[in-house]
Formats: C-alpha cells, sequence, structure tokens
C-alpha cells in the first residue's frame, strides 16, 4: 500500500484528509498531513518530513500531495523526490486525494497518474439550468 503524505499550508492537509475520510469512511492509515507555517524551518521541515515519509513507506513507496506549485511546502517536497520511491503532486484538492487511496494499492507511477487525473478532471465550470 502506497503511504500518503500532504505537504500544504496551515491546517489544508488536515481539512483534506478530514474530508477524504468523510466521503470515503476512515482510510487514514498510513495518510497524514505535515503542515507547514510562515514560522518554520525549510530545512527542519524537510528532516520532519523525511521520518513520516519513513513512516508511511510500507515497500510501495510515498506520493507527496502540496498545495501550490513554488511555495514553500511545494519547495520542501520537491527536495523529498525519489524517482519510484517518492514522487509528488503539487495543486492538491479534494478529487486528487479520493483518487490517490483508491488506487493506493497499485503501484506508485499508477497511483500518481490517477490521482493527477483526478484533480484535474475535478475541476469544472459549473452553469446554472
Amino acid at each position: 500500500m502506497i503511504g500518503i503524505l500532504i505537504v500544504s499550508h496551515g491546517n489544508l492537509g488536515d481539512s483534506l484528509i478530514h474530508c477524504a475520510n468523510h466521503v470515503m469512511g476512515d482510510n487514514s492509515r498510513h495518510l497524514t498531513g505535515l503542515s507547514i507555517t510562515t514560522q518554520d524551518d525549510p530545512d527542519k521541515a524537510v528532516g520532519k518530513a523525511l521520518g513520516l515519509i519513513k513512516q508511511l513507506d510500507q515497500g510501495d513507496g510515498v506520493l507527496i500531495l502540496c498545495d501550490i506549485c513554488g511555495a514553500t511546502p511545494c519547495n520542501i517536497a520537491s527536495r523529498l523526490i525519489s524517482p519510484g520511491r517518492v514522487e509528488c503532486l503539487a495543486g492538491v484538492n479534494l478529487p486528487m486525494l479520493v483518487r490517490a487511496l483508491t488506487y493506493r494499492t497499485e503501484s506508485l507511477a499508477v497511483a500518481a497518474e490517477k490521482a493527477l487525473m483526478g484533480g484535474r478532471d475535478g475541476v469544472i465550470r459549473l452553469f446554472s439550468p
């Protein structure tokens, strides 16, 4: 089973995990968030994230989901990438997380691609009837 780490501003990751558990039932095994604030030292956050990855990895790898590409949480997450072992997607949203959870028993590459498609396809414009 693939571990999932959400690296995000403030409590966004915890909120996404709470919402995903509401949608899918408690599926939080090997799923956690790392909240980054303006007071956090990025180098220390990388060390903390490496510890979380070690806890989350059950042998199938870890998928990191972060919020805004180019922002501090994403910059931290990008330092953790290890191709084939730790992959990272930016722009996390609830459809992306639900898709990652749904496909976490597949390979890391498949889960990452399905999560990416879920995140992208989950953003649509609605029109009034």
